[in-house]
């Protein structure tokens, strides 16, 4: 629990951490319930998965855009009816974060279970285990557990990602409460984040292909990390900024935008580039055909820059979501310095899958792309 202390000073403005209560219990269990039916019963976009191990492939609903407006104006619309306040959130913060995280470990708990149990022979179901109780809880035991016709782990990180729009919601409720306006690192915060979110399910099929759906086993780790660590990590500044007022000039203001549109651009550019790629080889990159090794892995555009061009990305975006908090403190730098802790520490585990996985045409790769994740650099 060391990682979560400053997660739990950046809520001192909430309510003090306590056992979970009816109220806490209801707004989760409500929302999950709603986004649950909503990702039952809207349409959206079916999206085919990797091929798996067996010559399989799921296929997902790609329907979080529609779900997140519906689940915004449901929320205003009980807010409007005054069946609760925009703050309910803000103001049981603490209490909500409580019951989540005892949530997720029950979660996993019942995940563990439930695939030690499973007696499926497909790749997406069938139970991975290694004995170690620790390990197998920590990283899961299934690719792709299920409940009633939901692919639980695409759902929870949809669900981590929308909590944390709710929860920013909330907080800029909260200081127009208390202040009776939004302050302009409010304001930055606000907008860099909603972009974020926004952005995530515009191009929520991009998902489809990253590391923690195609391959990491769901377990106590995604789960935690999906709705506690998303959710409340991410939100790190707005609860900093309900209680604290730094001074922001309008050159820093802008330096600050130019960042974010840095990051921004990097990120979603990487991860694009790499999407189409895998959906045709033969896409252009920036106007030109592919660089290729061996016809599997892209060597042209931000992927001839380094190997793990889109974390690049991520951190600085992570870097402009704190920097409106100015220099007053670390607490609000949590986000961006565990970021890049944690991306060092994937970036090693993927280039040991991708050589294991590759062989030769990694070693290949590596050489005329030298740069893992900051040019000339690193």
């Amino acid at each position: 629990m060391e990682l979560a202390s400053p997660l739990i000073t950046a809520l001192q403005a909430c309510p003090l951490l306590g056992l979970p209560s009816q109220h806490g219990l209801a707004v989760l269990f409500g929302y999950l319930f709603t986004l649950a039916l909503f990702d039952r019963i809207l349409p959206g976009q079916i999206v085919p998965g990797v091929v798996l191990e067996d010559k399989t492939r799921l296929y997902y609903k790609c329907n979080g855009f529609l779900s997140l407006i519906l689940l915004s104006i449901a929320f205003l619309v009980g807010w409007r009816r005054e069946l609760y306040s925009l703050e309910v959130i803000a103001e049981k913060g603490g209490e909500l974060f409580v019951t989540t995280l005892i949530f997720s470990f029950l979660e996993s708990l019942i995940l563990y279970v439930s695939g030690c149990l499973s007696k499926s022979k497909s790749s997406s179901l069938r139970p991975h285990r290694t004995g170690n109780f620790i390990n197998d809880w920590w990283l899961g035991v299934q690719l792709n557990p299920s409940f009633l016709g939901i692919d639980v782990k695409f759902f929870t990180v949809k669900a981590g990602m929308m909590g944390w729009f709710f929860i920013n919601l909330s907080i800029a409720a909260r200081q127009i409460q208390i202040e009776g306006f939004l302050t302009l690192p409010m304001i930055l915060y606000q907008s860099f984040s909603m972009i974020y979110v926004l952005d995530f399910f515009w191009f929520e099929e991009y998902m489809t292909s990253t590391w923690d759906i195609i391959a990491e086993n769901f377990g106590y780790m995604l789960i935690f990390g999906d709705l506690v660590w998303i959710p409340f990590t991410f939100s790190i500044q707005g609860w900093w900024l309900l209680t604290h007022k730094p001074t922001l000039t309008i050159y820093a203001a802008a330096l600050n935008i130019i960042i974010f549109v840095i990051g921004y651009a990097v990120f979603r550019g990487a991860n694009r580039q790499k999407h189409l790629f895998k959906k045709n080889p033969k896409t252009l990159i920036w106007g030109q055909p592919p660089k290729t090794i061996g016809g599997k892995l892209l060597a042209s555009g931000y992927w001839g820059i380094s190997r793990h061009c889109n974390y690049l990305g991520d951190i600085i975006l992570a870097l402009s979501l704190s920097l409106p908090c100015g220099a007053s403190s670390l607490v609000p730098y949590f986000y961006p310095l565990y970021l890049f802790l944690l991306l060092l520490w994937r970036e090693r585990r993927d280039e040991a899958r991708c050589s294991d996985k590759y062989k030769e045409l990694w070693a290949e790769y590596c050489k005329a792309v030298p740069w893992r994740i900051f040019p000339y650099l690193y």
